[in-house]
């Protein structure tokens, strides 16, 4: 059992016991020409900001919720 696989030297004819490369294994499911051109290209995108929401509007929303808590503390003592 002096093989690699610990394969029986008598059975080395056997066609059970061609284990293939692992360049062969692995191309084995891989199509012929397997480069796909990218699904989010790098760089070279549009070059206009992104508008957010300004801070005024979080001011507001957290004025908002803090009045509310307020006039429920207040209405309901």
């Amino acid at each position: 059992m002096a093989s690699a696989h610990g394969i029986d030297p008598r059975a080395f004819e056997d066609p059970r016991n061609h284990y293939p490369t692992d360049d062969q294994f692995y191309a084995s499911d891989r199509p012929a020409h397997p480069v796909l051109p990218e699904d989010r290209p790098r760089g070279g995108g549009p070059t206009t900001t992104i508008k957010h929401r300004g801070t005024w509007a979080t001011v507001a929303l957290v004025a908002g919720i803090v009045l509310l808590i307020l006039v429920g503390i207040a209405l309901f003592p």
